[in-house]
């Protein structure tokens, strides 16, 4: 749908490990970056936002960015837009108010817009604070948490990596086993 200009669609995948991708405003700034090339009008509101940001010498305020991604998607006549955040409970939640805190009102507010056109839809493990906000939020919602077939995919590739590692091949079939087990038993679903 995307690629015939049916729709637009933005990701963002939570990562604690890089700096850019642990808070609003990375997800804000890439998920303004990515519709900027789908679509000519969202590319001259955020031509004209960087333009009053002395071309990119002056850095804009997560509010700034939020109202310039509503701007955009308040857009008459346009497709719809997916905005998928994938591993949301990724986003540190160390802080007051956290960064995952912050994202979570946006998805808050962004869903109580009732936009006709957004379509969102966010993964993340069940963390307590994530499902206390996503579950008042949900259209549906699917849990794979406790699936049997989660644990044997999790199994299945665990199983795979020992046995295309020549050091691990050479290990007894029962340590094999043991660490099978022990990665299975404490992916948590992950």
């Amino acid at each position: 749908m995307q690629k015939s200009g049916l729709a637009s669609l933005a990701m963002f995948y939570y990562d604690f490990t890089e700096k850019e991708k642990k808070d609003r405003c990375g997800l804000l700034s890439s998920v303004l970056f990515q519709l900027c090339s789908q679509s000519y009008s969202y590319y001259a509101i955020l031509s004209t936002f960087y333009s009053t940001y002395h071309d990119g010498a002056r850095s804009p305020s997560d509010d700034e960015l939020i109202r310039c991604l509503m701007d955009l998607l308040k857009l008459p006549g346009q497709a719809p837009i997916y905005l998928i955040v994938d591993a949301l409970d990724e986003c540190p939640n160390t802080s007051l108010p956290s960064h995952r805190d912050q994202v979570l009102v946006l998805l808050k507010d962004l869903v109580d817009s009732k936009l006709p056109n957004l379509r969102i839809c966010v993964t993340s493990r069940p963390e307590t604070d994530i499902k206390a906000v996503l579950e008042l939020l949900t259209f549906h919602s699917v849990s794979l948490h406790d699936e049997s077939g989660q644990k044997e995919d999790i199994e299945n590739y665990v199983k795979s990596i020992i046995n295309a590692d020549r050091r691990m091949q050479r290990w007894t079939a029962v340590h094999k086993q043991l660490v099978i087990d022990a990665l299975t038993n404490r992916a948590d679903g992950m």
